[in-house]
């Protein structure tokens, strides 16, 4: 169980991110900052998971908890460019 927190933060913040690029219609100036959004839903979903489901997030304090959560929504970036590159959409 405790292994699953990571994947779930990436997907998530994988889906913000997309709901923000179609809510802004793809806005390029926007696109700068996916990385920093990213960051920071990672961070504050690992604050929330290590203060409302503790059990679920391996952290044994709040700053690594935020380290995890950070480094796992910037995956979710990664995990974007990754399928952009696989498929061949990349401009």
């Amino acid at each position: 169980m405790e292994a699953l927190v990571v994947p779930v933060i990436a997907s998530a913040t994988y889906a913000v991110i997309e709901i923000i690029k179609q809510a802004s219609g793809n806005n390029e100036k926007l696109a700068r900052f996916y990385p920093l959004i990213a960051l920071v839903f990672g961070a504050l979903a690992g604050l929330v998971a290590f203060y409302f489901i503790p059990n679920i997030i391996v952290a044994d304090n709040v700053v690594l908890a935020i380290i995890i959560g950070g480094a796992s929504g910037l995956s979710a970036t990664g995990i974007n460019q990754a399928i952009k590159q696989l498929v061949g959409k990349d401009k």
